[in-house]
């Protein structure tokens, strides 16, 4: 409804029930209705940033010591009061604030200033757009010859190690780990004495894109970083995909996998450590998943 029509709503009620009123009296009545304070120096407080470990929205419980004990050991949302039988508003702002970060988390890509800045060699898979990528994960899993010849041309083929990232269902987790987690995995390398190339970036990318890759490369050992499946807990959460000599087929129990590494889990730094690590035994032992003995 714009301006000039309300004017005529409230000249007409008006006048239904005090009969006729002085049109500047109306004037002002749409102006004090339709004015909105605005304050450019403030902002609202970012709700996602309050800790929900440590937050107790149940008024006057019987034990707030025990219920903040629970709510300090799992970031799943209890404590959260209510207001009759519905939740507050702000347990309610809350869940859908996480759930748009989760969203966005999938629908976004990651930044191309970000792959330049890490030296990242950038290919894709099949998948032409997300749409495609979430509906056909098949896609997902493959490389055009094309994108095969320019990795064998910029990486090479036969490494020892070969480290991938890819975007997978987070851009965001890749965004705030992989940097910090591929340097402690080089650097743990390093002390072992086993050398890794230029880290392969893949965008549209499912686990099992490596399979393809590591074929085609011959490459021994497989490491990839991709952005997991987004929930309300966090929208940053990675994982490392390990496999010894992967190849297309490779059954899911082939592979090690590291998961949960963000800042509220295994943080990133102590993740590459752990990961450098389990690469050497791989290499030692010449197996990974259910065949690491």
């Amino acid at each position: 409804m714009n301006e000039k029509d309300l004017k005529a709503l409230v000249e007409q009620l008006v006048g239904q029930m005090v009969g006729d009123i002085d049109s500047n009296i109306i004037e002002e009545t749409i102006k004090k209705t339709t004015e909105t304070a605005i304050d450019n120096d403030d902002c609202i407080d970012d709700i996602t940033q309050v800790n929900i470990r440590k937050q107790l929205l149940v008024k006057n419980p019987k034990d707030a010591e025990a219920y903040l004990d629970m709510k300090a050991k799992t970031p799943a949302r209890i404590g959260l009061g209510r207001c009759g039988a519905r939740y507050k508003t702000e347990t309610v702002l809350r869940f859908r604030a996480d759930h748009a970060a989760a969203q966005d988390a999938v629908f976004s890509y990651v930044n191309e200033d970000f792959i330049t800045e890490n030296n990242l060699f950038a290919i894709e898979t099949l998948c032409k757009d997300k749409d495609e990528y979430l509906t056909r994960p098949d896609l997902g899993r493959k490389f055009s010859n094309e994108a095969i010849k320019l990795t064998k041309e910029k990486v090479g083929t036969n490494q020892k190690v070969l480290i991938m990232a890819g975007d997978g269902l987070s851009s965001a987790a890749i965004e705030a780990n992989l940097k910090d987690c591929v340097l402690a995995i080089k650097q743990g390398l390093k002390i072992y004495g086993i050398e890794s190339g230029e880290v392969v970036f893949v965008k549209h990318c499912r686990v099992g894109a490596m399979d393809h890759l590591g074929e085609e490369l011959g490459s021994e050992v497989i490491c990839m970083l991709v952005g997991e499946r987004p929930g309300l807990v966090t929208a940053e959460s990675m994982s490392a995909y390990i496999a010894y000599k992967p190849y297309i087929g490779m059954a899911e129990a082939k592979r090690t996998v590291i998961s949960n590494i963000h800042k509220g889990g295994t943080t990133s730094v102590e993740a590459g450590a752990h990961i450098s690590e389990l690469l050497k035994t791989i290499l030692d032992k010449k197996a990974s998943g259910i065949d690491l003995k």
